[in-house]
């Protein structure tokens, strides 16, 4: 097969208008990127609110370096990591494949690129020309119902009716493997809702609900989430993160809370550009499981906003923490993420997402990322090593190993309140560490020591 070359126009969502950022070169061959280029616009990098497309490749901080120059993506990679977040992940292309009728994984990446939409995760669009507009997506909201029917159906392979055919619009650019879509609830806020499969053994959207809820009340940033039944079906729904409503022209306040904005009163959507983990440790999806927690907080100490470095390490060496509590292992670097915030002109952690407790009966557990010297056994000691990595001292890192296990303890009691079966509670609960599993005698001591009244 002939290696082909693509041309596309990239851009960058600034305020609420759209701005071309530049010029993607794909060199493809069937659908795998062979390599890429990228220039950005001069007109574009002489703009004081021009967005970065990629940290780690295609930085902006000191912009006479990349005028009018051609740049390639870091470490010989053969797709820049900004671009690879813009573009659908494994649902997303079972919709987009669904939509044109061919096969699975048979499109070049340069196709799925442009079948996106312009309601892709992040502040980015791909478009054939400077000339193309953006594809609008769906302002009103669509019945979850006839969603969660067109899901099914990509799912079983089956042809999408006419009436159904709002996933088109709705679930195409979206990762991850689960059957999910984009909804706008009555105000017109943006929600991801994730539905169930008949192939779950289990209630996925109530747990993964339930286990978000429970990392909030641990202390760790979460989005608003919420479970709604349909009928016999359930979904879950979480508030994209990377949306906030403003007056138009105007930044966001250092006291604003991005995530509690709503449309009205003149306020403009606007977009958080957004990159994943894997963008920012600058590394190829099959390279993650080669990665550790430290990896990410080396990353954030070097691409984000100095003021939030601190806090945004001591918030991944929590969710770690967390993560081997509950069994988490679905912890791979795409479901680490990073958001520019406005209020501080720089990247921040993003709040937390893709949490699913995985019931195991295994005595040692292992995460998909590196937590210490000991690799990826999931046990706090191993995690505690690790301390230094994420600018903590040894007493404040069992500080907070303390205060996580104290919510994680009860939560049964927890998940209950959230309105999770009992039934459900019993399958799940294979995946809860009790802290006598996962640490030893020495370290219980220590934590007891940093939280008197835990106990253990």
């Amino acid at each position: 097969m002939a290696a082909t070359e693509s041309k596309l126009m990239v851009f960058a969502c600034l305020g609420p208008d759209w701005a071309p950022c530049g010029q993607l070169v794909m060199t493809e061959e069937g659908p795998n990127v062979l390599a890429s280029s990228f220039a950005y616009g001069l007109h574009y990098l002489r703009r004081p609110d021009a967005l970065e497309v990629d940290p780690v490749s295609l930085g902006i901080g000191a912009r006479e370096q990349v005028l009018g120059k051609r740049l390639l993506p870091a470490h010989g990679l053969p797709l820049f990591g900004g671009i690879r977040d813009a573009a659908p992940d494994s649902w997303g292309r079972r919709v987009i494949e669904a939509k044109l009728k061919v096969p699975a994984n048979s499109l070049p990446e340069s196709q799925y690129l442009l079948h996106a939409g312009s309601d892709r995760v992040g502040a980015l669009d791909v478009r054939e020309t400077i000339h193309d507009g953006p594809t609008q997506g769906n302002s009103a909201p669509h019945a979850l119902e006839y969603l969660m029917d067109a899901a099914e159906r990509i799912e079983d392979g089956l042809p999408i009716p006419a009436h159904l055919e709002a996933i088109f619009m709705d679930g195409t650019a979206l990762g991850g493997a689960r059957p999910k879509a984009c909804v706008r609830d009555e105000h017109g806020v943006l929600w991801l809702a994730k539905f169930s499969s008949r192939r779950d053994s289990f209630d996925v959207p109530a747990i993964e609900c339930a286990a978000l809820r429970l990392a909030a009340a641990a202390g760790l940033t979460v989005p608003p989430v919420e479970v709604r039944n349909l009928g016999a079906r359930k979904v879950m729904l979480i508030r994209r993160f990377d949306r906030y409503w403003g007056a138009p022209g105007q930044m966001p306040g250092a006291e604003d809370d991005l995530m509690a904005t709503r449309p009205g009163h003149g306020r403009a959507e606007h977009r958080l550009a957004f990159v994943s983990g894997l963008t920012l440790v600058g590394c190829d999806e099959t390279e993650s499981r080669t990665k550790a927690y430290t990896d990410l907080a080396q990353a954030t100490r070097s691409h984000c906003h100095p003021g939030v470095i601190r806090a945004d390490n001591a918030e991944l060496f929590k969710r770690m923490v967390y993560n081997i509590l509950v069994s988490n292992d679905d912890d791979h670097l795409r479901n680490h993420a990073f958001i520019w915030d406005p209020r501080l002109a720089g990247w921040r952690l993003s709040p937390l997402y893709d949490v699913l407790p995985r019931a195991s009966h295994a005595t040692e557990r292992f995460l998909h990322l590196s937590v210490g010297p000991q690799g990826r056994l999931a046990t706090l000691d191993n995690a505690l090593e690790a301390h230094e990595m994420f600018t903590l001292s040894r007493g404040a890192a069992c500080k907070m190993m303390a205060e996580v296990w104290r919510v994680v303890r009860e939560w049964k009691v927890y998940f209950e309140g959230f309105g999770v079966a009992a039934a459900e509670i019993d399958k799940t609960a294979p995946a809860f560490r009790h802290i006598d599993d996962v640490s030893t005698p020495a370290l219980r001591k220590l934590l007891s020591r940093r939280l008197p009244e835990w106990g253990c």
